[in-house]
Protein backbone atom coordinates (compact mmCIF):
# COMPACT_ATOMS: atom_id res chain seq x y z
CA UNK A 1 0.00 0.00 0.00
CA UNK A 2 1.07 3.28 -0.97
CA UNK A 3 1.21 6.38 1.34
CA UNK A 4 -1.99 8.87 1.22
CA UNK A 5 -3.12 11.91 2.96
CA UNK A 6 -6.69 12.04 2.82
CA UNK A 7 -7.36 15.39 4.23
CA UNK A 8 -9.50 14.66 6.63
CA UNK A 9 -9.84 12.81 9.53
CA UNK A 10 -6.64 13.91 11.76
CA UNK A 11 -6.56 13.38 15.30
CA UNK A 12 -4.44 15.30 17.32
CA UNK A 13 -2.68 13.06 19.97
CA UNK A 14 -0.42 15.80 21.07
CA UNK A 15 0.43 19.66 19.80
CA UNK A 16 2.88 22.23 20.62
CA UNK A 17 3.27 26.34 20.21
CA UNK A 18 -0.46 26.95 19.64
CA UNK A 19 -1.38 30.32 18.21
CA UNK A 20 -4.39 31.63 16.43
CA UNK A 21 -4.29 33.15 13.50
CA UNK A 22 -6.21 34.24 10.68
CA UNK A 23 -6.72 32.37 7.12
CA UNK A 24 -6.01 33.44 3.62
CA UNK A 25 -8.02 30.88 2.23
CA UNK A 26 -9.83 27.61 2.89
CA UNK A 27 -7.86 24.67 5.38
CA UNK A 28 -8.43 21.68 6.81
CA UNK A 29 -7.98 20.21 10.23
CA UNK A 30 -4.31 19.00 9.91
CA UNK A 31 -3.12 20.74 7.07
CA UNK A 32 0.54 22.16 6.31
CA UNK A 33 -0.15 25.92 6.89
CA UNK A 34 2.39 28.32 5.23
CA UNK A 35 2.38 32.45 4.87
CA UNK A 36 2.22 33.70 1.70
CA UNK A 37 -0.10 36.75 1.53
CA UNK A 38 -1.72 35.55 4.65
CA UNK A 39 -2.07 31.90 6.01
CA UNK A 40 -2.93 29.25 3.72
CA UNK A 41 -1.85 25.60 2.57
CA UNK A 42 1.61 25.02 1.75
CA UNK A 43 2.70 23.48 -1.37
CA UNK A 44 6.04 22.33 -2.22
CA UNK A 45 5.67 23.12 -6.51
CA UNK A 46 8.41 25.01 -8.12
CA UNK A 47 6.65 28.54 -8.96
CA UNK A 48 4.67 28.94 -6.01
CA UNK A 49 6.34 27.51 -2.89
CA UNK A 50 4.62 28.12 0.49
CA UNK A 51 6.80 26.35 3.11
CA UNK A 52 4.78 24.83 5.89
CA UNK A 53 5.48 27.13 9.33
CA UNK A 54 2.61 25.37 10.90
CA UNK A 55 -0.54 22.90 10.99
CA UNK A 56 -3.80 23.89 11.02
CA UNK A 57 -5.62 22.66 13.99
CA UNK A 58 -8.92 23.38 13.31
CA UNK A 59 -10.58 23.32 9.37
CA UNK A 60 -11.37 26.88 8.42
CA UNK A 61 -12.04 29.49 5.52
CA UNK A 62 -10.43 33.16 4.36
CA UNK A 63 -11.22 35.46 7.34
CA UNK A 64 -11.16 32.85 9.87
CA UNK A 65 -9.30 32.62 13.02
CA UNK A 66 -8.11 29.26 13.81
CA UNK A 67 -5.81 27.50 16.26
CA UNK A 68 -2.54 26.74 14.34
CA UNK A 69 0.28 24.83 15.93
CA UNK A 70 3.99 25.67 15.18
CA UNK A 71 5.65 23.27 17.63
CA UNK A 72 5.69 19.31 17.01
CA UNK A 73 2.28 17.38 16.81
CA UNK A 74 1.10 14.25 17.05
CA UNK A 75 -1.30 13.18 14.63
CA UNK A 76 -3.34 9.74 13.55
CA UNK A 77 -7.05 8.66 12.62
CA UNK A 78 -7.87 8.08 9.15
CA UNK A 79 -6.43 10.90 7.16
CA UNK A 80 -2.77 9.25 6.99
CA UNK A 81 -2.87 5.52 5.43
CA UNK A 82 -0.05 3.54 3.98
CA UNK A 83 3.09 5.22 5.16
CA UNK A 84 6.53 3.51 5.39
CA UNK A 85 7.54 3.78 9.30
CA UNK A 86 10.59 6.29 9.85
CA UNK A 87 9.45 7.38 6.36
CA UNK A 88 10.00 11.09 5.94
CA UNK A 89 7.08 13.51 5.31
CA UNK A 90 7.51 16.58 2.94
CA UNK A 91 4.34 19.01 1.69
CA UNK A 92 3.26 17.79 -1.40
CA UNK A 93 3.01 19.39 -4.50
CA UNK A 94 0.91 20.44 -7.90
CA UNK A 95 -2.77 21.35 -6.75
CA UNK A 96 -2.53 18.71 -3.58
CA UNK A 97 -2.13 22.14 -1.43
CA UNK A 98 -1.84 21.00 2.21
CA UNK A 99 -1.37 17.49 2.17
CA UNK A 100 1.25 15.23 3.08
CA UNK A 101 3.75 13.13 0.51
CA UNK A 102 6.33 10.72 1.61
CA UNK A 103 7.92 11.16 -1.80
CA UNK A 104 10.89 13.97 -2.12
CA UNK A 105 9.47 17.00 -4.48
CA UNK A 106 12.37 16.60 -7.55
CA UNK A 107 11.85 19.70 -9.98
CA UNK A 108 14.46 22.71 -9.51
CA UNK A 109 13.20 25.03 -7.53
CA UNK A 110 10.56 22.51 -5.16
CA UNK A 111 10.24 22.79 -1.83
CA UNK A 112 12.22 19.84 -0.53
CA UNK A 113 11.85 20.39 3.47
CA UNK A 114 11.40 17.77 5.23
CA UNK A 115 8.54 18.44 7.63
CA UNK A 116 7.73 15.70 9.35
CA UNK A 117 8.45 11.36 9.93
CA UNK A 118 5.82 8.84 9.80
CA UNK A 119 5.84 6.47 12.92
CA UNK A 120 3.74 3.91 11.95
CA UNK A 121 1.14 3.49 8.94
CA UNK A 122 -1.22 6.04 10.17
CA UNK A 123 0.69 7.92 12.82
CA UNK A 124 2.57 11.00 11.91
CA UNK A 125 5.34 13.01 14.00
CA UNK A 126 4.87 16.96 12.12
CA UNK A 127 7.42 19.61 13.02
CA UNK A 128 6.73 22.85 11.10
CA UNK A 129 9.76 24.52 9.72
CA UNK A 130 10.43 28.12 11.03
CA UNK A 131 14.16 28.16 10.14
CA UNK A 132 15.81 27.83 6.45
CA UNK A 133 13.81 26.60 3.74
CA UNK A 134 15.34 24.23 0.95
CA UNK A 135 14.99 23.87 -2.19
CA UNK A 136 15.75 21.05 -4.69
Amino acid sequence: MSFADAQSGVIFEDASQPAEIVLAGTVVAGDAVGFSDGWKRALATAGGVIQMRCVAGQSGVSGQKITAYFGVCIVEGSRFTGATHRGALYVAESTDNGKFTQTAPSTATDATTIVGVAISATKMCLAPNIEVDSVA
